[in-house]
């Protein structure tokens, strides 16, 4: 993959989410480029399952034909949503690129910024959850963390509305 763009958007299927990723559908990703979707779950006792065997460095990249497939992706864990769906497999066919999805289990913000080194990630995408000034002192502020802490150039796609 030498010399082909690593385009990284994080996704958790939210509205924020989904803007984010059609921000940089829209503005970032060019023909043959890799767009790698990054999703955190959180950390839980599974009984089964892939992510036990990856429960530090997150799982294999898993291309877009596997995590349309919803009965893989339960073994994972994760549901993307129809409107992510789309949008991916659209751009994979217009943009004529690779869709990846790469899955961390864990703190968001510690996750987040490993998958830029671990992958690794030419850019980054993000959306803001839109937490208001109190919810985000004490929560802490994902999209912040990441802009201050992630080696290489990280976008936040401002949501206007605003996520509990």
């Amino acid at each position: 993959m030498e010399g082909q763009r690593k385009v990284g958007v994080a996704v958790d299927f939210s509205e924020c989410s989904r803007k984010a990723l059609t921000w940089a559908v829209d503005n970032v990703v060019r023909d043959g480029d890799h767009l790698i979707l990054v999703t955190i779950r959180p950390e839980g006792n599974y009984e089964e399952g892939e992510m036990q065997l990856w429960g530090t460095t997150g799982s294999p990249l898993i291309p877009l034909s596997e995590f349309s497939d919803p009965i893989i992706m339960k073994k994972y864990g994760v549901k993307p949503d129809p409107e992510t769906l789309d949008i991916v497999n659209c751009v994979a066919k217009q943009k004529e690129i690779v869709v990846l999805l790469k899955i961390y289990w864990g703190d968001p913000r510690e996750k987040i910024c490993e998958a830029i080194d671990d992958i690794p990630l030419s850019c980054l995408v993000v959306g803001n959850r839109g937490l208001g000034k109190i919810k985000r002192a004490i929560l802490g502020s994902v999209s912040n963390y990441v802009v201050n802490n992630g080696s290489c150039p990280v976008t936040v796609v401002k949501c206007t509305s605003p996520q509990n």
